[in-house]
């Protein structure tokens, strides 16, 4: 994504500058400094959460920007988005057609509001199946490797393990993997998985392993076009674009 927006950036003209915050960092602040820099033509924020400060501390700002992702807000804001609710549904469909009923669901942190949609599409399909959903199966974290792998594992150990994940991203689809090895278990007949793979990874793994994608280069092209439209019009219409994410169902 950075690197389709690097260069969507430069070709208009811009130079682009990322800030990174840590999870101890208050993100208002960060875009307060920003604001008093009077640095910039225009900011994109990501990681929304629900009801998110920075947007209407932009709005009330006058300052062009763009969100990665939505929250929320009762309120018109120019944003960019995976359509995290339905992947997360159809994903969960996918693993039903394969006789799953019993099916894990790796989610980031709670308060980010991509889980939160992506917790949405996964309980309506179960509500569709007449499936009771265990919250015991639902995992949130950052999923690294680790994290992912001692998830997974402990939900191995019960008596009534999973039989479908959906994994959050690759990282959690390693770990998951790596659970899986260690009781012997194959992905595909004693396990079906289907992960969030912007990276191709799965592609190159002795797996059977259906994957949802998204072209990150493009959304991060479409995150500048949209800011320059804002810089350039301000009062402009307010765009608002929500990608599809592609299935692909393994080898």
């Amino acid at each position: 994504m950075i690197e389709g927006m690097t260069l969507a950036a430069r070709k208009a003209g811009y130079s682009l500058s990322i800030y990174s915050t840590t999870p101890d960092d208050d993100p208002v602040e960060s875009v307060q400094r920003q604001l008093q820099a009077r640095s910039t033509d225009g900011l994109i924020i990501t990681r929304l959460v629900s009801g998110d400060p920075r947007v209407k501390l932009l709005l009330d700002q006058r300052m062009p920007f763009v969100a990665f992702g939505r929250t929320d807000l009762d309120t018109a804001y120019p944003y960019v988005d995976v359509d995290n609710e339905q992947i997360a549904y159809e994903a969960t469909r996918r693993l039903m057609d394969k006789g799953c009923r019993r099916i894990a669901l790796q989610l980031l942190v709670p308060e980010d509001q991509g889980s939160a949609m992506r917790l949405s599409g996964y309980a309506r399909a179960m509500a569709e199946a007449g499936i009771a959903i265990d919250q015991s199966l639902i995992g949130h974290g950052m999923f690294t490797m680790e994290s992912s792998a001692a998830w997974f594992d402990r939900l191995l150990a019960c008596s009534d393990p999973p039989t479908g994940l959906a994994c959050a991203n690759e990282l959690g689809l390693l770990g998951a993997l790596h659970a899986l090895g260690k009781k012997g278990l194959a992905p595909g007949s004693d396990v079906h998985i289907v992960t969030r793979d912007s990276t191709r990874l799965a592609h190159f793994l002795p797996a059977k392993i259906e994957v949802h994608s998204v072209d990150m280069a493009a959304v991060g092209r479409k995150l500048i076009e949209v800011l320059e439209s804002r810089i350039i019009n301000p009062l402009g219409p307010v765009e608002t674009i929500l990608l599809k994410g592609e299935f692909d169902p393994g080898e």
